[in-house]
C-alpha cells in the first residue's frame, strides 16, 4: 500500500558517508569511537552516577569493546550513530552522545548522552548534543530529534534546554531503573527551532 507522503530520509542518508567527526567549540569534538576507547568507558561506567542513571553495567573493558563494535556497526546499519566526546587536544574521553532509534523515513532519532564525572559540570554535554542536532537537521535533514530522561534526573534536564531541546510532556512510569519506574520527561527539537 502506497504512502501518501514522501520519506523525509532515503536509505543511505547516513551509510553512504563515513562517519563525521563533529567540532562542538571550545576545544570539544565528537569523534566516532575506536577500540582503544574501551578502558576508559569501562572506567566510566564504574560511577555510581551512571548506575543510577542509567539501565546499563559494563563489566570490563572487553565488554566496552564489543559495545563500541556494536556502536560502530550501527552507522552501517543506519540504526544509531554514536559518538565519542572527546578534547580536541588530549583526545580524552569525555561522555558519549548518540542519536538511537533512528527511523530515517520519518526523519526522527532519539537523542542520548552521557559525560565522565570529571567532566560533568562544564557544559560538555550540552554543547555535544548541540553539535549533533546541528549536524543532524543542516547536513542530513532529520525533522525531529527527541530526548528522555528521568524526571528525577535534574541535570539531564538542564542538559536538554540549554541544548534546545523544549519539554513536551511526562511519560509517566515509563522507564524501569534498577531503585524503580521512573516518570520521563520528553523534550524534543524540531528543524527550525533555534537552540
Amino acid at each position: 500500500m502506497p504512502f501518501l507522503s514522501s520519506p523525509v530520509l532515503f536509505p543511505g542518508a547516513l551509510s553512504r558517508i563515513p562517519q563525521p567527526v563533529l567540532a562542538a567549540g571550545d576545544g570539544l569534538v565528537l569523534r566516532p569511537w575506536r577500540a582503544g576507547d574501551a578502558p576508559a568507558v569501562h572506567a566510566a561506567f564504574q560511577d555510581p552516577l551512571m548506575h543510577q542513571w542509567h539501565l546499563r553495567s559494563c563489566g570490563s573493558a572487553e565488554e566496552a569493546a564489543d559495545w563500541i563494535t556494536r556502536w560502530r556497526k550501527g552507522w552501517e546499519a543506519e540504526q544509531d550513530a554514536q559518538w565519542a566526546v572527546a578534547d580536541e587536544v588530549t583526545d580524552e574521553l569525555l561522555g558519549r552522545v548518540a542519536l538511537r532509534q533512528i527511523l530515517l523515513g520519518d526523519g526522527v532519532a532519539e537523542v542520548a548522552y552521557w559525560t565522565v564525572a570529571r567532566a560533568r559540570g562544564r557544559g560538555i554535554a550540552a554543547r555535544a548534543t548541540s553539535a549533533l542536532a546541528h549536524w543532524a537537521f543542516e547536513e542530513i535533514g532529520f525533522h525531529r530529534l527527541e530526548l528522555s530522561h528521568a524526571l528525577a534526573n535534574e541535570a539531564s534536564c538542564r542538559v536538554a534546554v540549554k541544548a534546545g531541546f523544549t519539554v513536551e510532556g511526562t511519560k509517566r512510569s515509563a522507564l524501569l531503573h534498577p531503585d524503580g519506574w521512573h516518570d520521563m520527561h520528553l523534550h524534543a527539537r524540531v528543524r527550525g527551532d533555534g537552540a
